[in-house]
């Protein structure tokens, strides 16, 4: 049985780079500071659903 996926989006330029496994105790959306390659630094990205 496979995991449901989720995207994490950059909040600059809104390019989703990572996916991650979904969680469905988790009530918020996650917040991770991650590279962007599209904006060539480190920033916020959000849980898209």
């Amino acid at each position: 049985m496979s995991q449901k996926q989720i995207a994490l989006a950059c909040s600059v330029c809104g390019s989703r780079n990572y996916t991650v496994a979904a969680n469905p105790n988790r009530t918020t959306r996650l917040e991770v500071k991650k590279y962007c390659k599209h904006c060539n630094k480190h920033t916020i990205h959000r849980e898209t659903r």
